[in-house]
């Protein structure tokens, strides 16, 4: 292999998009990544600098510009100094869609499965009657 190149998977497992090699592998043998626009199915096609990545992470789909390999799986900021990030930003939420976001889930009092102390109360009752 060249030094002037890194295989797929290795690279992406470097920069921190994939939690082991073998999630990255799983990712390129799906087909699910693109490099310079070009569908791979491999996980040892080679990336170079200057190359675009493009695969979807979670629910964004990701644009990354190969701007270092790197030699190992060091820290964040370490990995973060591998790639340029070149997605378009996503349109900013309305105020009520970011007030509905920050606010925690509601439910009614009582509703659901009840409690180790609502079992309890449940289980005294139950036992007056023998």
């Amino acid at each position: 292999m060249a030094e002037d190149a890194l295989r797929l998977d290795k690279w992406l497992w470097f920069a921190r998009f994939c939690k082991s090699r073998s999630l990255a592998t799983k990712l390129c043998r799906a087909g699910h990544v693109r490099l310079n626009r070009q569908a791979v199915e491999k996980s040892h096609a080679l990336v170079r600098k200057g190359d675009v990545l493009t695969f979807a992470q979670g629910d964004r789909v990701r644009v990354i510009e190969v701007l270092e390999l790197g030699t190992r799986r060091g820290p964040a900021a370490e990995a973060q100094a591998l790639y340029a990030d070149r997605a378009p930003k996503p349109p900013p939420l309305d105020p009520v869609a970011q007030a509905l976001l920050r606010r925690p889930a509601e439910r009614e009092a009582g509703s659901g499965r009840p409690t180790k102390r609502d079992r309890r109360r449940i289980d005294r009752l139950s036992d007056v009657g023998d």
